[in-house]
């Protein structure tokens, strides 16, 4: 009783401390988040929704937002297949230089996306490392999509194994090591044991990597070139039209990012609520009834 006591002494606070704290928090989101979103749409919708429609319908505008989704879906499958490889080594083995390869994993983190994109330069651009070799065959990867991509690539790679990494190693490799004495092989063991048990957090980690492969700036914006129409993708429109003074068509760009973005969220809270749903349900799993009961 006295150890029950002290902890709620501990964790319970006053009525008018719990109300200050929550009274902060939705002011802090109200002014930093609804407020922002609603500025947005409200500037995108000033002229209303014919000068709105007007600046989705650039051509400009749909080249912008169709290299963005490219870029997404070349980089995001590409991020998927490297992060559970990478997620598989670390979480699964024992080997000398582990600590390195995590450390390379989280390298964009710690980097400029700026700094990213220079490096681009510096390698694939034209007075590069590569860059005579790729004029001379004819390749262009600065101030191109293949740049764009590569960038993006960058930025986003940590998202799904820094998701796995922590799954993986909880669950530990007692299932799969069962899974081979039963006679599974390397693909039936990952595809009928690891993924089923990872889905959930795999979901996750792709949700927040092709959200920043959507909304990337700093990096593409070094190696795009701002090539109105070729190399300019919906965060790099937005600014060229708003340093132009075309400010409802930039809204009307970034309003659209924005729905992107609420989109992703809430298939990022489905995803969660699915995730602690069913490890709820794996861990009141009811006792098996012998059989004839």
């Amino acid at each position: 009783m006295t150890a029950l006591t002290n902890r709620r002494v501990i964790t319970t606070e006053a009525n008018w401390v719990r109300r200050a704290l929550i009274a902060g928090a939705l002011a802090f989101l109200f002014l930093f988040l609804v407020l922002p979103l609603a500025a947005v749409f409200t500037e995108a919708l000033r002229k209303g929704w014919g000068a709105y429609l007007e600046g989705l319908a650039d051509p400009a505008a749909w080249s912008a937002i169709r290299l963005t989704l490219i870029t997404a879906a070349i980089a995001v499958p590409l991020n998927l297949a490297f992060g559970i490889a990478a997620a598989w080594c670390i979480a699964k083995y024992e080997f000398r230089g582990k600590a390195f390869l995590t450390t390379l994993v989280d390298l964009p983190f710690s980097v400029s996306p700026v700094v990213a994109g220079l490096t681009y330069v510096l390698v694939f651009g034209a007075q590069g490392w590569l860059g005579p070799w790729l004029e001379t065959h004819g390749i262009k990867v600065i101030f191109a999509v293949p740049g764009i991509v590569l960038a993006t690539i960058f930025v986003t790679f940590p998202f799904i194994a820094r998701e796995l990494i922590p799954l993986m190693q909880a669950q530990g490799n007692e299932e799969e090591q069962a899974a081979i004495v039963l006679g599974a092989n390397g693909w039936q063991t990952f595809w009928h044991v690891t993924l089923p048990n990872i889905k959930w957090g795999l979901i996750y980690g792709v949700i927040l990597c092709n959200a920043r492969a959507m909304g990337e700036f700093g990096a593409v914006s070094v190696v795009s070139g701002h090539i109105r129409g070729q190399t300019n993708t919906m965060p790099l429109h937005v600014e060229i039209l708003y340093n132009e003074y075309q400010s409802v068509a930039a809204f009307s760009v970034a309003s659209l990012l924005a729905l992107l973005a609420l989109v992703t969220l809430v298939i990022k809270s489905v995803a969660e609520w699915r995730q602690e749903r069913a490890m709820a349900a794996t861990a009141e799993l009811p006792p098996e009834r012998p059989t004839g009961a």
